[in-house]
């Protein structure tokens, strides 16, 4: 057999046998065991009433942002600055509301999408540490 018929079988032998393949290899049942832990575990000490927030700034630069145990606690709107960014120099906005504020009281995360400056704009989620 000649390199081009070798790759032309391999090639067609590919083609018809990954499908085959995926389709016996996944299984929608539901007895294919535990289903895995989220990543990351969710922490249930976490409180921010207790002990504040921590935050996760989406394609971050440098952007840094603190919202406080007692803002949550005093749950009316406010507004935070993200800190300026370390490589062009500027800066965000996000407003949290009051709905907000309590969803963090009952130790859940909430996400926000920050002011549009130097042409992007970030994905912040504020949750219990």
């Amino acid at each position: 057999m000649d390199r081009k018929t070798f790759i032309r079988k391999t090639t067609a032998g590919l083609i018809i046998g990954l499908p085959v393949v995926s389709m016996f290899s996944c299984s929608s049942g539901s007895d294919d065991g535990p289903s895995p832990s989220p990543s990351p575990s969710p922490n249930p000490q976490a409180n921010c009433l207790q002990n504040g927030t921590q935050s996760a700034i989406s394609a971050n630069h440098g952007h840094t942002l603190t919202v406080s145990k007692e803002d949550v606690n005093a749950a009316v709107e406010k507004s935070y600055t993200l800190s300026q960014a370390s490589t062009d120099n500027h800066i965000h906005e996000i407003t949290i509301s009051p709905t907000q504020f309590n969803t963090l009281k009952a130790n859940n995360s909430i996400s926000v999408t920050s002011t549009n400056q130097a042409g992007h704009t970030h994905s912040v989620t504020v949750s219990c540490a």
